[in-house]
């Protein structure tokens, strides 16, 4: 009677390793990671950094099948349901989102109430997302259905589970290494964060980041609720119906923008706002990172006091303060380790609305998403409304800023002779990011317009970005050991409807061009919008007649010492070092 191979057992260590039958079981655990990695892709969602380590992770559950090849089918089993089932929730979120789950869904799932949670299902669920998982499902139990019990020589097998793990688990140090980093919690964390783009760890990996952000988010909005309100606070528009915005955008250097004299037409929308709004151009951001910046721009914290922000009200706790209802609209990262910070500052507000939720931060997320919560908010009927649009701008990657039907910008014709084809690459996306947000920040402008609202808008960037801007012209992105003009110079203006201009009468003609800090923006903020308090320092609103200039130090406050003066190095208008274009018809 012939004998079921199925049900054979591993052969014995004179036979030859079955590396074809290897190759399928490692495709079987690759397929619950792979598919929906293939799927990023192929609409580029993400970097195929995320690929490429979810491939590398999904090796690992052949070190069970390599120690018991005569039990293949029945471990290949057992992991492959726990695969599917963690692979059905990034497949579903996939499907809704076009993008990776993270941790910050989780934080989305947990602060929404059951009613939310039901309308959420009831407007994203489309019919065919049930053929497709059952369709994904049959081909997962097809590919095993082909498994049998592997021949494995022993000493192959052990040198190919050594290898396993020193792949997985060892070669991930030696970056460590090379830094002098060797703590066991280091090593952990870079084996996650190696792990985690591959299911089951992608969710496992991103609850457990979820409960430790959340627990410092917490701790964070409790200290914030000791700090004691701002003493003899008076808000000269009284109950008028008012809405003030907020736009803080993200890594925009001025010196791309066509409203600030760039060559190329970056911002479109603002050039013919341009008679509506103030435009300011000598405002510098202290430091090239969000989170440092934010802590100085939202509280009373500056470079010579960085930790005011732990101890002393925020703008937030202040308009809250002075009646207004309170709002934060983010397109930026919720729960991430970096963003611990930003979480922290929205929940200090009434109402957030969290718009992206990818896992890393190479992932396409357009600040279009924020219009239409921002026109809701609009119309809710709140006669006193603070919002803040946190945008993520031109955040490289670039390219991932903006939808592919947007790229504006292309070749070298209108660019300098140094700049060869990867660095025009580089300049062409990122000013393709400039015009988009130009978009964003124009349309927002015109939303508040058309409410016709007694209303102002301020916007400014967190910090500027370095493309290849300054001679010899090698580097692009941020870096506060070597500091450039390009990594500090942000736009900063205001736009204000007719009916606040009618009833505050201001004029900032002679104003624009101050040497100012948006690490004193409180100061300025409560100077635009009619407030007064203790603690108020009129020399440093840039628009208040009692300012005082003072030195534009960048840097970490954390060493004062190697804090610069930024002053020397700026003049207004400044444009991009050696930036002349070439004659010839501009790109489009």
């Amino acid at each position: 009677m012939p004998t079921d191979p199925k049900a054979q057992s591993a052969p014995t260590s004179e036979s030859k390793t079955d590396w074809r039958g290897l190759l399928l079981i490692f495709g079987f655990f690759w397929y619950f990671s792979g598919i929906h990695h293939l799927l990023l892709q192929a609409i580029d969602a993400v970097s195929f950094a995320a690929f490429r380590l979810a491939t590398v992770a999904s090796a690992l559950w052949l070190i069970p099948v390599l120690l018991a090849p005569k039990y293949t089918r029945q471990i290949s089993a057992v992991i492959g349901l726990v695969l599917w089932a963690f692979s059905l929730i990034s497949l579903g979120y996939f499907f809704i989102y076009h993008n990776e789950f993270s941790q910050s869904v989780l934080f989305i799932i947990f602060e929404s109430n059951p009613a939310e949670a039901q309308e959420y299902a009831a407007n994203y669920f489309v019919w065919w997302m049930v053929p497709a998982f059952i369709v994904y499902t049959l081909v997962a139990w097809q590919i095993w259905r082909k498994l049998k019990p592997v021949s494995v020589v022993p000493r192959q097998a052990g040198m190919l589970i050594t290898l396993l793990v020193l792949g997985l688990f060892v070669y991930p140090q030696y970056k460590n290494l090379r830094g002098g980093v060797i703590s066991s919690a280091a090593a952990a964390e870079t084996i996650v964060k190696r792990m985690e783009p591959a299911v089951p760890w992608q969710i496992l990996v991103g609850y457990s980041e979820y409960r430790q952000q959340l627990a410092a988010v917490e701790a964070l909005v409790e200290k914030n609720q000791d700090i004691p309100p701002i003493q003899n606070l008076i808000d000269r528009n009284g109950n008028t119906p008012t809405t003030l915005v907020l736009v803080i955008g993200e890594s925009t250097n001025r010196q791309h923008m066509s409203l600030y004299g760039y060559h190329r037409q970056t911002t479109p929308r603002l050039d013919a706002l341009r008679p509506q709004l103030t435009v300011f151009d000598n405002v510098v951001a202290s430091r090239p990172y969000t989170i440092e910046t934010l802590q100085q721009a939202l509280t009373f914290a500056d470079q010579e006091n960085p930790e005011l922000y732990l101890t002393t009200p925020s703008l937030m706790n202040i308009m809250k303060q002075a009646g207004y209802r309170t709002y934060w609209i983010t397109n930026q990262q919720t729960m991430t380790q970096r963003n611990t910070m930003l979480t922290n500052f929205s929940k200090q507000t009434d109402e957030q609305v969290y718009l992206n939720n990818t896992r890393v931060q190479n992932s396409r997320a357009y600040d279009g998403a924020v219009l239409d919560p921002f026109s809701k908010i609009l119309s809710d009927g709140v006669v006193k409304r603070f919002i803040i649009v946190h945008l993520l701008g031109t955040h490289m990657r670039y390219e991932f800023r903006y939808p592919p039907e947007e790229d504006f910008f292309k070749g070298r014709n209108d660019l300098p002779d140094w700049a060869d084809d990867e660095k025009a690459q580089f300049i062409n996306e990122y000013d393709n990011a400039v015009r988009y947000n130009d978009y964003v920040l124009g349309s927002l402008i015109e939303r508040l317009r058309k409410a016709q609202l007694n209303s102002q808008l301020l916007y400014f960037s967190d910090h500027g970005e370095d493309v290849f801007d300054t001679p010899p012209h090698k580097f692009v992105g941020r870096n506060e050991a070597k500091p450039t003009p390009a990594m500090y110079t942000v736009p900063f203006l205001l736009w204000q409807s007719e009916a606040w201009r009618k009833s505050h009468a201001v004029q900032f003609s002679g104003l624009t061009s101050r040497p100012y800090q948006t690490a004193h923006l409180i100061h300025t903020w409560a100077d635009l919008v009619g407030l007064s308090f203790d603690g108020l320092d009129p020399t440093k609103s840039v628009i208040n007649d009692k300012f005082q200039e003072r030195p534009l130090l960048v840097g970490d406050p954390s060493s004062p010492k190697t804090l610069i003066d930024l002053r020397p190095q700026l003049q207004p208008h400044q444009q991009p070092a050696n930036r002349s274009r070439k004659t010839g018809p501009s790109a489009s």
